[in-house]
């Protein structure tokens, strides 16, 4: 949570003003039912306020009879100050009367008094009224309900206003933050070795970029405000309630141990609940990202109905997970809705007796009754968004495993400047991808700017491993390498590996169109520069037949296109770069006899002033190299021309005899 929050920096005062902005709507919402509730004790119930006579020119002033009338003043309507003659209006079957000519006690009396009561006054001679006298006579008390419907719907309208700015900050400001953690993490994957994406698998990524930020996201947009905001808003229920009427209060807080227990209970089985189905969603991306890239495979060995079975589990683990976590929900909110049905019902119950008793008023029992009605759903919130603070927790944990990922090659504290021109040398070269099952076993080499050099071999042998040790993809355990007399881990590696062009045999194509698939979308590299490229290895032709040439769409992984025609686009696009030194890897192994002939061609030109490291089964393909090492379990058995190698009558010699077999 401490490194979550740190995110928050940035945006410190958002979260303030959104933290006011809370406590504002909390007020307003807590002020509601009081509007309400005050309109029926002063306006809809106005009629057990007696009158005295006033002024004509007296505020309120309304006419009777000869005489005008105004409500008596709070205090002399509870009894203190000096008694006087008052006027009272009354409902008697279906009829209001005015009884006038009364004192304090009888106006109190009439408050509460029974049909039977209110019969003798009716005999005593007080007056019926027509609806026009009750409309001129409570003709303040209408006015002070419309003032009250106002005041309501103002504050309805400035709650919307509070409601809308938050939301607008905090998702605005959710999404800023989820930004930045999704660059971060994005960036923080590139620069991860080689070794890390060999032994993670990519849907687990995908999960870890998508699904996991976009769950961290609700922790910012509104999990923390909300926390803060129930939590502020119970504590604000029960302040006013128990400042409004103690022991109503009370009566209203009876259930609350109950609900409090089924909280916690719920908050334990709801973060177990999430925990799981994030678990078997990153399982389900994870098979999803693995079967759908070898989709081919699966239909070249019809194994459609057995990975459709292994779909069917890991989808039915997700489906059990999701349910799990519907039930906890479906089981918790109808009880919490129970509990404040019943603790309403208590309310409802309680507070009609204290009404009839005259110990509390009809608009106070509405504040209780709305306020119990709320009280109970900010705890059921927090209690589910406790759940939900869960889930983000799990998901950043898992970003954070990411983030401390730490790349295995590092990039040089202070690297040396050099101008790379293509000398390599490995001095007594010791590499082992796990521990010590070393591939290489102290390899010894130099290879000369401009010098091609082709490497030969049973597979396994390491051929691959030294391409991938010049590029520096993985560090060596013992020995050194060096560019141009400079160890390549003082060189930068962004440096070391722009200046090294490699064309591999699997040929990664990616969505956009045949130009940013040259250019990588290099702002350096000109639609001229592209088209040049693709003359030189001879992709020009068949990129000029295709409709839209350079801009036509690719789709993934270039299926539109052949393999040779993928190949010839990884040619352009090393070229592209203008490497120093170019490594070739297998890289004809999937060109066809004729485009083999024109790819030759164009290596030939290629190939001019740059060191060249070729690696090749097809024997045929490297015997122009200068010179062909030959590797075998890890070691430099044989080296010289291709010539020199057969009159050795060695293990190239055998190779080569294999093949023309």
């Amino acid at each position: 949570m401490k490194r979550l929050l740190a995110y928050l920096k940035p945006h410190k005062w958002t979260m303030a003003a959104a933290t006011l902005l809370v406590l504002f709507i909390i007020v307003v919402e807590l002020y509601r039912p009081i509007i309400i509730g005050d309109a029926i004790d002063d306006y809809i119930n106005g009629y057990y306020h007696p009158y005295e006579v006033s002024s004509q020119d007296a505020p309120g002033a309304v006419p009777y009879k000869d005489l005008w009338l105004t409500k008596a003043a709070a205090e002399r309507s509870a009894g203190q100050g000096n008694p006087s003659s008052w006027y009272q209006l009354f409902l008697y079957q279906d009829t209001y009367y005015m009884a006038e000519g009364l004192s304090r006690e009888q106006c109190r009396q009439l408050e509460g008094a029974d049909n039977a009561i209110l019969e003798t006054y009716v005999k005593d001679g007080a007056q019926p009224l027509t609806p026009d006298d009750l409309k001129i006579l409570r003709h303040s008390d209408f006015n002070g309900i419309l003032m009250a419907a106002a005041l309501y719907l103002l504050m309805l309208l400035l709650g919307f206003a509070l409601n809308a700015a938050d939301t607008w900050m905090l998702q605005k400001m959710g999404q800023s933050i989820i930004y930045r953690m999704r660059e971060e993490v994005f960036g923080h994957i590139h620069s991860l070795s080689l070794n890390f994406f060999n032994t993670t698998p990519v849907g687990k990524l995908v999960t870890r970029v998508s699904n996991d930020t976009e769950a961290v996201n609700e922790l910012f947009s509104s999990i923390l405000v909300k926390l803060f905001k129930n939590v502020v808003k119970i504590i604000g229920y029960a302040v006013v309630m128990l400042s409004i009427n103690a022991a109503m209060a009370l009566v209203s807080f009876l259930l609350l141990p109950v609900v409090t227990v089924l909280t916690f209970f719920f908050r334990s089985l709801s973060r177990k609940a999430y925990q799981l189905t994030r678990n078997k969603i990153t399982e389900l991306n994870t098979f999803l990202s693995e079967h759908l890239s070898g989709m081919k495979l699966i239909q070249v060995f019809a194994k459609e109905e057995e990975k459709y079975k292994a779909f069917e589990t890991k989808s039915q683990e997700l489906y059990k997970a999701n349910w799990r976590e519907v039930m906890t929900f479906a089981i918790f909110r109808p009880s919490i809705y129970m509990l404040s049905i019943l603790a309403m019902i208590i309310i409802i119950g309680t507070g009609s007796s204290y009404v009839l008793k005259g110990t509390l008023s009809l608009g106070t029992l509405f504040i209780f009754i709305s306020y119990i009605s709320s009280f109970f759903e900010p705890i059921q919130e927090l209690a589910e968004q406790f759940g939900t603070l869960q889930s983000s927790l799990a998901s950043a944990e898992k970003i954070f495993s990411i983030l401390d990922e730490k790349p295995e090659i590092v990039k040089p504290a202070r690297p040396v400047n050099v101008q790379i021109q293509g000398r390599i040398e490995f001095r007594h070269v010791w590499f082992a991808y796990e521990k010590e099952d070393y591939i290489l076993k102290d390899v010894s080499f130099t290879i000369r700017p401009g010098e091609k050099i082709a490497f030969v071999g049973a597979t396994g042998a390491g051929k691959s491993s030294i391409l991938n040790l010049i590029g520096r993809y993985f560090d060596i355990q013992k020995g050194e390498i060096l560019i141009d007399g400079v160890n390549i881990r003082d060189i930068d590696t962004d440096v070391l590996r722009a200046a090294i062009g490699q064309v591999q045999q699997d040929v990664f194509i990616f969505t956009g169109d045949i130009k940013s698939n040259i250019s990588l979308n290099n702002e350096a590299i000109t639609l001229e520069d592209v088209k040049e490229a693709a003359r030189i290895v001879h992709a020009d032709p068949f990129i000029s037949k295709i409709p839209g040439g350079y801009d036509a769409p690719v789709t993934e992984r270039g299926s539109t296109l052949s393999a040779g025609q993928r190949q010839l686009l990884s040619f352009a696009r090393t070229l592209a770069y203008k490497p120093a030194i170019l490594v070739l890897d297998e890289a004809t192994a999937n060109i066809d006899t004729e485009t083999e002939a024109l790819i030759t061609q164009a290596l030939s030109r290629l190939m001019e002033g740059r060191t060249t490291i070729m690696v090749a089964h097809r024997l045929s393909t490297i015997q122009h190299a200068d010179k062909i090492i030959v590797m075998h379990k890890g070691r430099i058995e044989e080296s010289g021309s291709h010539q020199e190698l057969l009159s050795q009558n060695g293990l190239y010699k055998k190779l080569y005899d294999l093949q023309l077999v």
